[in-house]
């Protein structure tokens, strides 16, 4: 058609995070400098024994499988296993991928979602859920009540627990709810389960798990990320695992995109996920920062909801969320505002604790100020 915007941009919604810049740059401005709480990347030093395993796995003249390695697909079942109670998956149901956005964005489209379809995601959530649904070309709703739908089924419903940006988990019987509705439905379930080993005052649970998933995985998608317990968001690590049939299928369809982790990498991965000592280091440094950070924020007139899992602390002053980023930046913080996550967010803000001890301790500081 004459005329008609082709441009696959023009579909997508604005990049949030280009709406910060003024007040990222009102927080460099600070004597002390910038103290960034705004999107949550890790900043301590990556796994001596994931190093280790890249640069034994340097020399890589050949093209990696996208399956990936017997081994590395291998040691996502065990970690799964191990650390979860998941049981009954295969290695037919395990695919690493190029991190774990790529796959969020893409994975509608590459199940068959098209126009036409209707796709789902939690009120307040990650925004490319939304991002995928509309590359796919599909109708997208945010709603945390099934309920709500009325009578029309979802091709695809996310669910996101431990949540970003509130931190918020899901009980096992609410998951397994979900479970059930989905099937009965025949709505593809997937799980984005980026953060749940950076918990604190809850148990979050994998919807793979046997008391969630009835002892199948018929239906079920789980997405899982290395970045945030492995300090690994530079390696670009993650996997998909579930379904055999909808892991298949996506493979089916990556091959012929040639998305393939690299083959360093996948090593990589494997040593990571098969050892847990750096992930208890880790979540301590984590859990100290969250302490001093929770107490200063209370302290200067904050009220943080939920966060009981995930990397952030989702507070709140009771006011419009730009205010609170503007409060804020003058003492030259900078968080995210919790309208980038939908409109129920508009009067809370996002605080990663992912910041050195340093900068985390110059924030305590400027609250308290």
């Amino acid at each position: 058609m004459a005329g008609r915007d082709r441009r696959v941009s023009a579909r997508l919604p604005d990049f949030p995070w280009d709406a910060l810049v003024e007040y990222a740059e009102r927080a460099r401005s600070h004597p002390d400098g910038i103290v960034d709480l705004s999107i949550g990347t890790p900043v301590d030093p990556t796994p001596a024994v994931v190093q280790d395993a890249l640069r034994a796995a340097a020399d890589s003249p050949g093209y990696p499988l996208t399956i990936g390695t017997v081994a590395t697909r291998q040691a996502c079942v065990d970690w799964l296993a191990r650390r979860h109670g998941v049981t009954g998956l295969g290695l037919d149901g395990v695919l690493p991928t190029i991190g774990s956005k790529e796959l969020v964005a893409a994975l509608p489209g590459q199940l068959g979602v098209g126009p036409g379809d209707l796709v789902a995601w939690p009120e307040l959530a990650y925004p490319t859920y939304e991002v995928g649904a509309a590359l796919a070309g599909a109708r997208g709703v945010a709603t945390d009540s099934l309920t709500s739908l009325g009578p029309e089924t979802p091709a695809l419903l996310w669910i996101n627990s431990p949540s970003n940006p509130t931190g918020r988990v899901l009980p096992p019987e609410h998951l397994k709810k979900v479970v059930d509705w989905c099937r009965e439905r025949g709505t593809i379930l997937v799980s984005d389960e980026c953060y749940l080993e950076c918990a604190w005052d809850a148990t979050p649970m994998s919807v793979l798990h046997p008391s969630i998933s009835g002892g199948s995985h018929e239906g079920i998608l789980a997405v899982h990320s290395l970045s945030k317990r492995s300090n690994l968001a530079g390696y670009r690590c993650a996997f998909v695992a579930g379904d055999p049939a909808l892991v298949g299928e996506l493979l089916a369809v990556r091959k012929n995109l040639g998305l393939i982790m690299p083959g360093p990498q996948q090593l990589a991965m494997a040593a990571a996920l098969d050892d847990d000592e750096h992930v208890v280091e880790q979540h301590a440094r984590y859990a100290a920062r969250r302490a001093k950070l929770r107490e200063a924020l209370e302290s200067a007139g904050f009220r943080v909801d939920h966060s009981e899992a995930s990397l952030y602390l989702w507070s709140t002053k009771d006011q419009d969320c730009w205010e609170t980023i503007a409060w804020l930046a003058e003492r030259g913080i900078l968080a995210a505002p919790g309208s980038f996550y939908g409109a129920a967010g508009s009067r809370h803000v996002r605080v990663a604790f992912t910041a050195t001890d340093e900068r985390v301790d110059a924030a305590v500081a400027r609250l308290a100020g």
